[in-house]
């Protein structure tokens, strides 16, 4: 199952990817230690079957390369605007895991998206880390869920 949700988050952010920012060259690889001292965590919240969260996280070039690729403006640092646009692309990707994963009669919705990483010392019974390379910057992933029965 974790190898399953791994995939389907690794599949959902390239296609979302693909989809609003013509980005197609995306690769991954499983990472132990995802901070981003100067950059932006958003957490999804993840209720129903699978409960938990999803962090995401996005270097601030990262996130300015984003930003500048979907509103086709040119910004320099990190305000209201760009986190706003970058929690909407973290919120699209889980909407499109639970999407994907409804087809296999799970079923979960999101909360809204937070910014910070909530830093509890929950356990969790999948719980797993990656780092996607793109042409635009690293973009973190730690999914953190226990299967509810």
């Amino acid at each position: 199952m974790k190898d399953k949700l791994y995939r389907t988050f690794v599949d959902a952010t390239r296609n979302v990817f693909n989809l609003m920012l013509n980005i197609s060259d995306i690769s991954d690889h499983p990472a132990e230690n995802l901070k981003c001292d100067d950059g932006i965590d958003i957490a999804v919240g993840i209720v129903g079957d699978l409960q938990g969260e999803v962090v995401y996280r996005f270097p601030v070039s990262t996130s300015l390369n984003m930003v500048n690729i979907m509103s086709g403006m040119q910004f320099e640092e990190v305000d209201a605007f760009v986190t706003s646009a970058i929690s909407e692309i973290a919120n699209i990707i889980s909407g499109n895991v639970l999407t994907a994963l409804s087809d296999n009669n799970m079923k979960c919705d999101i909360l809204p998206p937070v910014q910070g990483n909530p830093d509890d010392n929950k356990e969790y019974e999948m719980k797993t880390s990656c780092c996607l390379s793109t042409s635009i910057g690293e973009i973190g992933l730690e999914i953190r869920l226990n299967l509810v029965s």
